[in-house]
């Protein structure tokens, strides 16, 4: 087997708050609990474990998504008057960016993090 993502820890300042805020945008389940995290899982089994806790930074989370996942979690998105952006840097609010052939937008969850969704991934690993 080669190395693989398992999970990551993402502080929050609610890990619960968090959690379903993120799986509700991605339309995924958050939990079971899994003390002290609230994980939420996506579909290749990489588990956001959110935990409770003061004084972090800003984390940056990358979905890679098909063209219809992108419309309706950008429908979410936009359902929910969540800002968006056309880059990392909130740059072109209000705008979907073209990357690679595809789609991304990038918006920030509750703690700040910035949430990236797009339909193509960042370098040659084409799907």
């Amino acid at each position: 087997m080669g190395v693989e993502l398992n999970r990551i820890v993402i502080p929050a300042r609610s890990k619960w708050a968090s959690a379903t805020f993120l799986a509700s945008i991605l339309d995924v389940p958050a939990g079971p609990p899994r003390e002290p995290f609230a994980p939420v899982t996506v579909g290749n089994g990489v588990s956001l474990d959110f935990v409770d806790a003061v004084g972090f930074g800003s984390h940056h989370c990358a979905f890679l998504v098909s063209e219809a996942e992108f419309d309706a979690v950008f429908a979410r998105i936009r359902s929910a008057g969540i800002p968006y952006y056309a880059g990392p840097q909130h740059q072109r609010p209000g705008q979907v960016a073209s990357l690679r052939g595809g789609r991304g937008v990038w918006f920030d969850d509750p703690d700040g993090h910035t949430i990236e969704i797009t339909t193509r991934p960042l370098g040659d690993r084409l799907p």
